[in-house]
């Protein structure tokens, strides 16, 4: 189900701290199913939140007071739309809002003559890789993998994630 009570607009660098609110909130979900060292991951400085935004690739879905209840960050990841973080405040949570914001990156994908959007994410976790393949995302086979998207990796494997309970994803731009 997802309301029409909520839009998507750009960031504004006066909201950027109560991003970072989202993205801790959202590690609720984490908690929930053991994942505790994620849920206990501090959200990036908002210093890395205004880049984004200075870049033009922070988007919030904004409720009806105008007020963020979820944003998506993009980055350029070779020739593609990569999403590094999706979040949706858990308040929020379980509506299909998650998909206003990644079905707008990758409309402004396309706009971008992108030809794709590409994300890294669990496998197995229900809100992660199995609702993104619900969105139209395929997994990348190994082969598919490309030189930026395997650094992510790495910087992931570093944080201390499995790589093994890791999975990319990309869907073509509409």
């Amino acid at each position: 189900m997802i309301t029409t009570a909520a839009s998507v607009r750009p960031a504004r660098l006066d909201e950027l701290a109560e991003l970072r609110s989202i993205e801790q909130a959202a590690g609720v979900l984490f908690r929930e199913i053991g994942m505790v060292d994620v849920a206990e991951h501090a959200p990036p400085a908002v210093e890395v939140f205004e880049r984004y935004q200075r870049a033009g690739r922070a988007w919030v879905l904004a409720g009806l007071d105008d007020r963020p209840i979820g944003f998506v960050l993009v980055k350029l990841v070779d020739g593609a739309a990569h999403i590094e973080q999706v979040s949706i405040h858990p308040d929020h949570g379980r509506q299909g809002l998650g998909q206003l914001l990644i079905d707008h990156v990758a409309q402004w994908a396309a706009g971008q003559a992108l030809p794709a959007v590409t994300l890294s994410t669990f496998r197995s976790v229900p809100w992660n890789g199995p609702y993104y393949a619900r969105l139209g995302f395929r997994e990348l086979t190994t082969a598919e993998i490309t030189p930026g998207l395997a650094e992510i990796l790495a910087e992931e494997t570093a944080f201390g994630l499995d790589p093994a309970e890791r999975v990319f994803m990309r869907r073509e731009s509409v």
